[in-house]
């Protein structure tokens, strides 16, 4: 009995001493942990809480953009992109402003503002879709090659049927008749029944051409 008393008593010690020497430590360790639990909540709020502001303003950007009111959208705009870049909201204004810009025949601006959206797109179906109407732009502007190495930047299966529609109407414009008409084909391959008819006309004028030139 005097030896399991004396055991204990010394495992008491060891225990003692143990928190003498480490105590602190523990403490400091609880303390983290607790602020990094309340931090992580707290975080998880703050980006909540600012999505959601994004949200409120992109509906304002909307709501201004069917009203008429293009330069009240564009303020706005310019406040989502400055105050909320990192949201996914932000990406949508870019491209929205774009199409503002193309109708406006602002082609320069709208590449900028398409520009924009691909650098800060953390989303890769989003980049590639600013990818895909920078291209378009491109093209209108009659910057055929530039067109090209943007659409050739896209990952492969990216809106592959058309991308590859787009890719055929830049290489008609660079004077690549069978390479465009392999592009429409493999559109109108990916596409499968929902490839509109425009396509194959597409093909079709090339054969004619084709014909004629020979």
């Amino acid at each position: 009995m005097a030896f399991e008393a004396y055991d204990d008593y010394e495992q008491g010690e060891r225990v003692q001493q143990w928190l003498r020497q480490n105590g602190l430590s523990i403490v400091v360790g609880i303390a983290i942990g607790l602020v990094g639990i309340f931090g992580w909540g707290k975080w998880k709020d703050h980006r909540a809480e600012h999505q959601a502001q994004a949200a409120d303003l992109y509906q304002q950007i909307q709501v201004a953009t069917a009203s008429g009111k293009a330069d009240n959208a564009d303020q706005l705009t310019d406040q989502l992109l400055k105050d909320y870049a990192d949201s996914t909201y932000a990406i949508f204004a870019a491209g929205d402003r774009a199409q503002r810009q193309v109708q406006a025949k602002q082609l320069d601006k709208a590449i900028e503002s398409l520009g924009w959206a691909e650098s800060h797109a953390s989303n890769e179906n989003l980049k590639a879709l600013a990818q895909l109407r920078i291209a378009r732009v491109q093209l209108a502007q009659g910057k055929g090659a530039d067109a090209l190495a943007t659409l050739d930047r896209m990952p492969p299966k990216a809106y592959e049927g058309v991308a590859q529609e787009l890719r055929g109407d830049v290489l008609v414009k660079l004077g690549r008749p069978d390479d465009a008409r392999k592009a429409y084909v493999a559109a109108k391959a990916v596409l499968g029944e929902n490839a509109p008819q425009s396509v194959q006309m597409k093909i079709d004028d090339l054969a004619v051409a084709g014909k004629q030139g020979a």
